[in-house]
C-alpha cells in the first residue's frame, strides 16, 4: 500500500559538488568523540572516567531524567579526555581507539519473534534508543510513552544530500530488520517516505506504509510528511528515525552488536572529488578532510548547508550526520551586489538575480548573507517555502515573545527547526528562524511537557 504526497511550495537549491556514487572506506580514526550536545532533551550523567578501558557498546553516559537511556561507545579503546564547558557542562567524551575493535555482545534476536516490551528492552540496552526522535518538540523520544505512528524519511531533498537508497544498498537486510523492530513499537503505522520518481529496494520494504514523495525541498523533511499524513495534536506523539539509524537498529538485532556505521556523503564545491565514505559515528574528520578538500577559505558543515553546524577541520562527525558539506566562506563584498547583472553567479527565488533564466543550472554559493538583519515585516516570502498549513510569520512572532497559547494555536506542535531552514535562506529580514523555533520548543518542553 502506498500514498502519494506532492509538494508544490518550497525551493530546490542546486549546488555544485554532488557526490559521485562511489563508496570508499575512510581510515579508522585514532580518536572518536561523542557529544552530548547532539542529543536534545538529554542531560548526561557520566559512567566513565579518563583512563577507563571500554569496548564498543560500553556505556559512556546515560540520561539523568531517564536512566534506561544509554549512550554507548562506538569503538573500543581508552577514555582519552572528557571536555567540559561552562558550569562543567559535558561537551565531548573522547576515546583513543584500539587497532582492533572489541564489541559487547547484546545477543542476536529476531524482531519478528519479540514483543513490544522485548524490542524496547533491546533498543535501550543496545544503545539505539537515542536514534529515536519525538514530535512534537524534536527531542529524544520518551520510552515510557507510545507513539501513534513512526515516520522514516528515505527521500532527502536538502541541497547536496546523499542518495539514501544508494547509501543503504548493502544493508537491505539490516534496514528491513530495523523496520520490523520499529513496527512492534506502535499500534499505528510505520510510514516510509521514498522518492516518488525513482524505484529502489525501499519500495519493497515490508511492515511499512510507503509514502511516494515528489516536489521541491522541504518535501523530504519528515515534519512536512507528518503534516500531510498524520498531523500532531496536543498530547499526541509521533516518532521519527533517520534511515541509516534504522539499519543500525537492524544490525543490533541481527548481530547483537552496537555498530553505528555511516555512509557519509562528502559534498560541496570545495571538495576535490565528492563521494561517499564508510565511517563510524563520532569519527575524527581531520585525515579525511585534509586529503579531500580545499583547506583555504572553506566552511566545513556537519550536515547539509541549510541545517548543519559549522565544525573545524579537526572536528568530529556528529551523532546522526550522514553528510559533510564544504563550501566557500562568504568573507567578501560584491560592489553593486544588489544588481541582477553581477556575472550570473547568484541564485535567488526571486527575479533579483538572473537565475530564473537557467532553472537547471548548478551554482557555487558561499556563506555570504548578502545583507544585514532588517525589519521583520509582512512580505509573504515565508509562506512560499513552507508547505504546511500554518502561518510561519505569526508563529515566529509568537515564539519570539514566548506566548505559549498563541504558539499552540499557530502550530508549534507540528514544526521543528529544519522546517524553517528555507525561511532562514530566503527571508529578506535575515532573521535566525531556526534558532527562534528551537528556543520556543525548549520553552514548550519546560512549560507544557
Amino acid at each position: 500500500m502506498s500514498q502519494d504526497i506532492r509538494i508544490k511550495k518550497g525551493l530546490t537549491i542546486k549546488l555544485t559538488g554532488d557526490a559521485e556514487k562511489f563508496i570508499s572506506d575512510a581510515a579508522l580514526s585514532k580518536v572518536f568523540a561523542i557529544k552530548p550536545t547532539d542529543l536534545l532533551g538529554v542531560t548526561p550523567k557520566l559512567a566513565v572516567r579518563v583512563g577507563d578501558k571500554v569496548k564498543a557498546g560500553d556505556v559512556l553516559f546515560y540520561s539523568k531524567a531517564e536512566e534506561s537511556i544509554k549512550v554507548l561507545a562506538p569503538v573500543s579503546g581508552e577514555i582519552l579526555k572528557i571536555e567540559r564547558g561552562a558550569k562543567r557542562k559535558i561537551l565531548t567524551v573522547q576515546i583513543s581507539t584500539d587497532a582492533t575493535i572489541e564489541y559487547i555482545d547484546f545477543g542476536a534476536k529476531n524482531p519478528k519473534d519479540l514483543s513490544s516490551d522485548e524490542v524496547k528492552t533491546q533498543l535501550l540496552a543496545g544503545g539505539c534508543w537515542p536514534f529515536i526522535q519525538q514530535r512534537p518538540y524534536d527531542v529524544m523520544a520518551n520510552p515510557n510513552e507510545a507513539p501513534k505512528a513512526i515516520f522514516v524519511s528515505a527521500h532527502d531533498t536538502a541541497p547536496l544530500a546523499g542518495d539514501v537508497a544508494f547509501s543503504l544498498e548493502n544493508q537491505k537486510e539490516a534496514f528491513q530488520a530495523g523496520i520490523t523492530a520499529l513496527s512492534k513499537m506502535t499500534t499505528g503505522k510505520v510510514h516510509l517516505a521514498v522518492c516518488g520518481k525513482s524505484v529502489s529496494f525501499l519500495n519493497d520494504v515490508k511492515d511499512v506504509s510507503i509514502l511516494k514523495v515528489t516536489g521541491k525541498h522541504p518535501a523530504g523533511n519528515v515534519g512536512v510528511q507528518i503534516h500531510h499524513v498524520n498531523p500532531i495534536n496536543q498530547g499526541e506523539r509521533v516518532w521519527t528515525v533517520n534511515p541509516q539509524d534504522v539499519a543500525v537498529i537492524g544490525n543490533l538485532f541481527l548481530t547483537g552488536k552496537f555498530e553505528p556505521k555511516r555512509v557519509v556523503a562528502l559534498v560541496g564545491s570545495q571538495v576535490k572529488s565528492p563521494k561517499y565514505f564508510k565511517m563510524l559515528q563520532g569519527a575524527n574528520l581531520e585525515t579525511l578532510l585534509t586529503k579531500n578538500i580545499e583547506l583555504d577559505n572553506s566552511r566545513v558543515i556537519n550536515g547539509n548547508v541549510l541545517t548543519g553546524t559549522q565544525v573545524t577541520v579537526d572536528g568530529y562527525l556528529d551523532f546522526k550526520s550522514t553528510t559533510i558539506s564544504v563550501i566557500p566562506e562568504g568573507n567578501h563584498h560584491t560592489m553593486f551586489g544588489w544588481m541582477p547583472f553581477t556575472g550570473g553567479k547568484k541564485f535567488s527565488m526571486y527575479r533579483s538575480a538572473l537565475s530564473f533564466l537557467s532553472p537547471n543550472k548548478k551554482y557555487t554559493l558561499d556563506t555570504n548573507l548578502n545583507g544585514e538583519e532588517r525589519a521583520f515585516v509582512m512580505t509573504g516570502e515565508m509562506e512560499k517555502v513552507l508547505p504546511m498549513d500554518i502561518l510561519p510569520m505569526h508563529l515566529l512572532k509568537a515564539a519570539m515573545v514566548g506566548d505559549i497559547e498563541k504558539m499552540e494555536a499557530l502550530g508549534i506542535y507540528e514544526v521543528a527547526p529544519e522546517d524553517f531552514a528555507l525561511i532562514d535562506y530566503s527571508s529578506s529580514s535575515k532573521i535566525e528562524a531556526q534558532q527562534i523555533i528551537r528556543t520556543a520548543l525548549d520553552i514548550m518542553v519546560k512549560e507544557v511537557g
